[in-house]
């Protein structure tokens, strides 16, 4: 369920501080030797500054279906190409069953999607850092 909210300025900082710590930790770990968390973590990431980027907008997403929703929210809003919303969905997917059914991600997934990933990652901060300007 989407709400309208209170700009929060705040909460994006600490969002974005959260995501680029993680980060620094990912930039110190072998991501072939435990791609698991590597993309669990990856996604987290990816899902903190979505929340950021929104929480600058006034906009809050919450309910089951949220973090679906703010892919979808996200995306359509900033005119992500398909593929990438569809990609962040299949990570969705994979960070679900990974919590909560101890799925195991392969070391060439991560080869494979490093480049997508960090390049989302890239978009999400710049598109961040310009509404922090506003």
């Amino acid at each position: 369920m989407k709400l309208f909210v209170n700009v929060d300025q705040k909460k994006a900082v600490s969002l974005l501080n959260m995501a680029k710590i993680t980060l620094e930790r990912l930039n110190e770990t072998n991501l072939e030797k435990y791609p698991t968390n590597t993309i669990k973590d990856y996604y987290d990431v990816l899902h903190e500054l979505m929340e950021s980027l929104i929480s600058l907008e006034g906009v809050k997403i919450k309910g089951e279906g949220a973090h679906k929703e703010l892919i979808d929210y996200v995306c359509e809003k900033y005119n992500f190409e398909l593929q990438i919303k569809y990609f962040l969905q299949d990570m969705r997917d994979y960070r679900n069953r990974i919590s909560y059914e101890g799925f195991m991600i392969k070391s060439n997934y991560v080869i494979q999607n490093i480049e997508k990933i960090e390049n989302i990652i890239k978009t999400l901060i710049d598109l961040i850092n310009n509404k922090k300007t506003l």
